[in-house]
């Protein structure tokens, strides 16, 4: 998942910039409200975390500017704006939801899951293949019950597929969702990533579309098939 971080309060985005990348998620921090139009305008990002009380252009004109453009990006607003009249000017202005300054980074994360699940149209917290589970809420993965280790970039390649399952995503799109604008990008790190999940969750989990890319299957194995 890749995630736009708009936030002009120094502690409080080196603090929240460091707890999603621990989540194994994509981040790029912008302070202002134009560096933030900039940035949407040249990346594709899965959910924008926007501060409201921004220099050079408010966090409202930028919400309002995505949504003028048909952009259906999910925004949460985090702001230590609390009136009911803010926080209905911004859920009116195309906001998805709404968190309050101080934030519970837990409530954070559950928040922004929920919203790119619907985004992506599924409301099931969990993604199921035959004899795979796999629980992005806590970084699990069982295959016939029993737990198995995925690593960070492991994690972050396979959560853009389970996301919605049966669509097909390129390997551009998904070094988009592994590396933020600091990353350096390895030629290959998609694949070696891929088969690591593979390997340890089972070959057919991750297919291949030749010529276009990967996805995780939508439809069930049948039965007694292995995954």
């Amino acid at each position: 998942m890749r995630i736009l971080l708009v936030e002009d309060d120094q502690m409080i985005g080196e603090v929240v910039l460091d707890a999603l990348r621990a989540e194994s998620w994509a981040v790029d921090w912008v302070k202002d409200g134009a560096m933030a139009e900039t940035a949407l305008a040249t990346g594709g990002y899965d959910l924008v975390l926007l501060d409201l009380g921004l220099p050079r252009l408010d966090g409202l004109q930028v919400l309002r500017g995505m949504r003028a453009r048909r952009m259906r990006t999910p925004v949460l607003i985090a702001t230590a704006r609390d009136a009911i009249a803010d926080r209905v000017a911004g859920l009116d202005a195309g906001a998805d939801d709404y968190i309050i300054k101080p934030y519970d980074l837990d409530e954070l994360f559950a928040r922004i899951r929920a919203l790119v699940r619907r985004a992506n149209g599924r409301a099931e917290p969990e993604y199921v293949w035959g004899k795979v589970r796999i629980v992005p809420a806590t970084h699990e993965a069982f295959v016939d019950g029993s737990p198995v280790n995925l690593s960070a970039r492991e994690w972050a390649v396979l959560e853009p597929l389970i996301a919605r399952p049966g669509r097909v995503l390129s390997r551009p799109q998904l070094e988009e969702k592994l590396y933020s604008w600091r990353d350096d990008v390895s030629s290959n790190a998609v694949e070696v990533y891929i088969h690591g999940v593979r390997k340890k969750l089972g070959a057919d989990l991750i297919q291949n579309v030749r010529g276009l890319g990967y996805l995780v299957p939508a439809e069930q194995p049948e039965i007694g098939s292995a995954p």
